[in-house]
């Protein structure tokens, strides 16, 4: 312990000093990690030695990287972006590895060597590409969603590398057979448990749920994934593929979401120490030796990884300008290329300069990889002219439409909040034009007829092509604070006059959209939180009306546009606002003067009222004509101010000289 101790603590004060700097210039912690193994590792400075305890240990970051990636895989989305991600993301990893295979067969790298260098480079970052695509609010485009198909097959791709690379460091004569057997094994393996997997699981999780103990739950989430990890790698397999195995048997689980919660800590510390651990592996001073190499590298297989994947995306049916962005979106290597070559290097199917040179490439491939990401717009229409043809198109459309509506709404998303928002306007005559960014949702919705037209809301020549200059209202209709915040900027500095109303899950950056010149903020856990609150009130026996009040006080204090509003008997002990409306119900008597006489005889010309109901005996609330004849026991609903109200009611009940 006094020997480890002085390395255990400069290793996390060099972990947590890295990491911090690396977040503050928007880097991947990843990199962080693999400069603290570079620097610390035996090949550099020797502080932090290579043991094989450290090796098996930094193992089980792999583990729960592969159970995480199990745990969000989803064979509904499989599904349903089955064309992308079996047929564009199959055709990306299969063609990427025989391209790179037959390279490195040319240079004279032995077969395995050449298979293992081919599915390193195959491999892009998700967490790279994710986070730029989110960033960039560009994850629900057409490239977006491509890019991620692609991303959800090299997931997949994962698995049989991590069968097939052990096998073929069994170094046997027989090396057909001994693949097939492998294969088997797996196939045999993945049957069973998802056969009778899951039927085990789900009463077992019920049980150690019921205990109400985090501990417990914890420590059964660790001991499911080990047990297959280590069943696997008795099997011949590998720790990794059990671990992926888990994740996706507990992702049929009700449980999914507090698995993924509980074991992120255990996975990001251990992934760190994985990549520490890589760090470790790279002789700095053969990186300096082949540097030269090394960056050749870089530029061939990135600009070959970004050519490919644009040509096959055009051969799938999409334009020049996505087909190009979604390629230089996956151009890099990703953190699957380390596991592969980790494995490779452990089995001694590549060692040596060969190993170095492709380390140090995929390393600085995903340095670089968020500075070129964030160009891929730029790039696509400087290298595609049909693509800046086809986004002024796009504007042109929304144009032709937008330029024969005054005094509408738009609508920023057309997701099921969007789409029921758009059913109420369409019921009060209300015109309004919607923009979404998924194409898919676009088209289905305007082959039914409703007005819904493909542009990013967040560009002030969508917005202009939209008429936000003779727009009444604009509404976020989706949760996505970046993309909201960047709406806003949009209107305050081009429609400073246009009303905002954002849509969002929860309270907590109210004030930050108000600031940003919000004029209403809808949080859905506040709304949701006052029905529950209101229907348990009740059920607990407080008075309805003392309900009501306190739930309409809340609202006033949450939004202005409800301030004043829905004032009754209640309100006796509030001051009355004299400049807010508020709803006021009028009972026609017997004695009343309107009794007989039609709506429109009734002279309301000195006052700012609005009739917006009369209730008659069991009839439901209706709005009134013009030619609607009173009767005794009518109910009048009016809105106005105070005074107004006043006014009007006595107009209604005695005759006014």
């Amino acid at each position: 312990m006094h020997d480890t101790l002085p390395a255990i603590l400069l290793l996390l004060t060099s972990s947590v000093l890295a990491v911090a700097l690396f977040r503050a210039f928007q880097l991947p912690a990843m990199l962080a990690y693999f400069l603290v193994g570079l620097i610390l590792g035996p090949k550099t400075f020797g502080i932090l030695p290579d043991t094989e305890a450290n090796r098996e240990l930094a193992e089980f970051g792999i583990v729960f990287l592969m159970f995480s990636i199990g745990l969000e895989f989803s064979l509904t989305q499989l599904y349903a972006m089955r064309k992308t991600v079996f047929g564009l993301g199959g055709a990306q990893v299969s063609i990427t590895m025989i391209i790179v295979i037959l390279v490195c067969r040319f240079l004279g790298l032995s077969w395995a060597a050449s298979f293992v260098i081919g599915g390193a480079l195959a491999m892009s970052s998700t967490a790279i590409v994710s986070k730029m695509l989110v960033e960039g609010l560009e994850l629900n485009s057409r490239h977006g969603r491509l890019a991620i198909g692609v991303l959800l097959f090299q997931d997949i791709a994962v698995v049989p590398l991590l069968v097939l690379i052990p096998t073929l460091g069994a170094h046997t004569d027989t090396l057909i057979e001994a693949l097939g057997v492998s294969m088997l094994k797996a196939t045999v393996m993945l049957g069973f448990l998802f056969a009778f997997g899951k039927a085990l699981l789900t009463p077992w999780f019920n049980l150690v749920a019921r205990q109400r103990s985090r501990e417990l739950f914890v420590m059964n989430v660790l001991m499911v994934t080990l047990i297959l990890a280590y069943a696997t790698k008795l099997a011949g397999l590998s720790y990794a593929l059990g671990a992926f195995i888990a994740g996706m048997l507990i992702s049929e689980t009700r449980y999914r979401y507090q698995v993924e919660s509980d074991i992120a800590s255990f996975r990001d510390i251990l992934l760190g120490l994985f990549f520490i651990t890589v760090g470790m592996l790279l002789d700095f001073h053969a990186l300096i030796d082949n540097i030269g190499w090394v960056l050749l590298l870089v530029f061939a297989f990135v600009t070959l990884k970004a050519a490919l994947v644009a040509v096959l995306s055009r051969i799938f049916g999409y334009e020049p300008g996505v087909a190009i962005r979604t390629g230089v979106t996956l151009a890099q290597a990703g953190e699957f290329s380390f596991v592969v070559l980790a494995l490779g290097a452990e089995h001694h199917l590549l060692s040596g300069h060969a190993f170095h040179i492709v380390l140090a490439a995929s390393l600085i491939s995903m340095v670089v990889a968020p500075f070129i990401i964030q160009y891929n717009e730029r790039l696509g229409e400087r290298l595609s002219r049909s693509y800046v043809k086809n986004r002024e198109k796009q504007i042109h459309g929304i144009e032709d439409i937008g330029k024969e509506l005054s005094g509408h709404v738009i609508i920023c998303g057309f997701g099921r909040s969007g789409q029921y928002l758009a059913r109420f306007l369409t019921e009060e005559s209300i015109p309004f034009i919607a923009l979404d960014v998924d194409p898919s949702r676009v088209r289905e919705a305007g082959s039914a007829g409703e007005n819904v037209l493909y542009g990013d809301a967040g560009r002030r020549v969508v917005l202009e092509a939209a008429g936000a200059a003779r727009a009444k209202a604009l509404i976020v209709s989706y949760d996505d604070e970046p993309s909201a915040m960047k709406i806003l900027h949009v209107v305050e500095d081009n429609y400073p006059g246009l009303p905002v109303i954002v849509r969002t899950v929860d309270d907590s950056n109210m004030e930050a959209f108000r600031a940003a010149g919000a004029t209403e903020v809808v949080p859905e856990v506040l709304e949701g939180s006052l029905m529950l609150a209101s229907h348990a009130l009740v059920l607990l026996g407080v008075p309805l009306n003392r309900v009501v009040k306190r739930i309409r006080k809340f609202r006033e204090e949450r939004y202005k546009m409800f301030r004043g509003f829905f004032h009754g008997m209640s309100d006796i002990d509030e001051p009355i606002e004299k400049t807010q409306p508020r709803l006021h119900s009028v009972a026609i008597t017997a004695s009343a003067y309107c009794l007989g006489r039609k709506l429109k005889d009734i002279d309301f010309s000195k006052f700012v009222v609005e009739v917006q109901s009369i209730r008659r005996q069991t009839f439901k609330p209706f709005k009134p004509e013009p030619d609607f004849v009173f009767a005794e026991g009518d109910v009048v609903v009016l809105l106005g101010t105070p005074d107004d109200l006043a006014g009007a009611e006595k107009a209604l009940l005695s005759r006014i000289k």
